[in-house]
């Protein structure tokens, strides 16, 4: 089995939820989201939304966060790690059109 450390990037998320980096966990996979960030590149501040889709069903991880003009929020990281299985995806959303960009790292067993 090996394991590999890595990210993806989603850039102008805005008020439409988009799959993080695209990146769905693929068959024969064993996944750990170790670290993600959602940097406001706006002016004011925004109101981002976090949601783990196990293919089928949203659950959110954050909801309505504030991110401060100019400002991050770490969703995931230091001692929380969430278990992804096949099939899972991460997406993210924002209240204000183009205003976030996010950075998901991963470690991925194959």
């Amino acid at each position: 089995m090996a394991n590999t450390f890595k990210r993806y990037a989603s850039r102008d998320v805005g008020t439409s939820a988009v799959t993080v980096g695209s990146y769905t966990v693929g068959a024969s996979t064993q996944t750990t989201l170790i670290g993600l960030t959602v940097a406001n590149t706006t002016s004011s501040a925004i109101a981002v939304d976090v949601i783990h889709n196990d293919g089928a069903n949203d659950t959110y991880v954050v909801k309505d966060a504030p991110v401060p003009a100019g400002g991050s929020l770490v969703a995931v990281g230091g001692d929380q790690k969430i278990v992804l299985e096949t099939g899972d995806s991460i997406k993210a959303v924002s209240n204000t059109a183009t205003s976030a960009d996010v950075l998901m790292s991963l470690l991925e067993i194959t």
